[in-house]
């Protein structure tokens, strides 16, 4: 008897390939969600405003100041009469009791107080003002003004006199009804002194040919003879609109001095000096000229 064994054929393992772990984020975190509320929220301010958005300029104000053109006048004439009374005195009780008693009229009462012995009874000398220049009335404030002035005085002591020039400063308030006072005493000062600025010298043009100077001093010698005399209508042969004023004086011409003739495109600029004697004064009068001058049918003068 056979006995069959059948045996089953192992089939080879197959080799299990390892799938790779994917990672899946949580959609439903907070932190996500936060993430996209805030998103969302961005986006919805964004189209607000540009739909709300009003547009903007900037807007660049020019500001005008006006200059405050203030009437002087008053305030000259009371310091004019301040700078009488207040700088002239005899050495005489009577006469200093009169100059303080003068001062109250432009002084507060404190500044009367504080003048009290300026002048003594006992002074030495006498004071007389030959001489006074306001230089300078400037505002502090709508009521209150600055005032620069000279006062020349003639100091007198026993038989001997001397010249004293001096600048002071003070302080003027004029209030609502135009009335005047003094609210700072006359404080020693100062006033602007000689320049040592000098023009830049001018030299005659070398495009102007001898002809044309020639035709040019010709011209104005011939102009300022008659131009001291000249009537408004002679002046319009010589002159454009009024350019030059009329004189009505009777100087005598002298002399044409240190003429310096330029092109300047179509028209010709002439500085030079006028000489004239004038026979009241017999004295030189010396005067600077910068004149424009065109050349149509004759030379005429346009522009100073």
């Amino acid at each position: 008897m056979k006995i069959h064994i059948e045996r089953k054929t192992k089939e080879p393992k197959q080799n299990k390939t390892k799938q790779p772990k994917t990672m899946h984020v949580g959609t439903h975190k907070k932190s996500v969600l936060a993430l996209w509320v805030l998103l969302l929220l961005s986006l919805a301010f964004g189209i607000y405003k540009n739909f709300s958005a009003v547009d903007q300029h900037t807007i660049h104000e020019t500001k005008t100041v006006e200059p405050t053109i203030i009437d002087t006048h008053a305030m000259e004439s009371f310091i004019q009469n301040f700078i009488q009374d207040y700088y002239s005195w005899e050495n005489k009780k009577e006469a200093i009791e009169q100059r303080s008693e003068a001062i109250k009229h432009y002084l507060t009462p404190a500044l009367q107080e504080l003048n009290m012995d300026t002048v003594r009874s006992d002074i030495p000398t006498s004071s007389k003002v030959i001489g006074s220049q306001i230089w300078k009335i400037e505002s502090i404030d709508e009521q209150n003004y600055a005032v620069i002035y000279t006062v020349t005085q003639d100091i007198t002591e026993e038989k001997e006199t001397k010249s004293l020039s001096s600048v002071y400063r003070l302080v003027l308030h004029q209030d609502d009804n135009k009335n005047l006072v003094i609210t700072q005493n006359p404080t020693i000062w100062t006033i602007p002194e000689k320049s040592d600025y000098e023009p830049t010298p001018i030299s005659s043009d070398s495009s102007v040919d001898s002809d044309t100077e020639k035709e040019i001093l010709e011209f104005l010698e011939t102009f300022f003879k008659l131009y001291p005399t000249a009537t408004e209508s002679e002046l319009t042969y010589y002159v454009k609109e009024n350019v030059l004023p009329v004189i009505g004086k009777n100087y005598q011409f002298s002399e044409l001095v240190d003429s310096i003739i330029q092109k300047k495109g179509h028209h010709y600029q002439v500085n030079l000096v006028v000489k004239y004697l004038d026979d009241i004064s017999k004295s030189v009068i010396v005067s600077q000229y910068k004149l424009f001058l065109e050349k149509e049918n004759n030379w005429r003068i346009i522009k100073i």
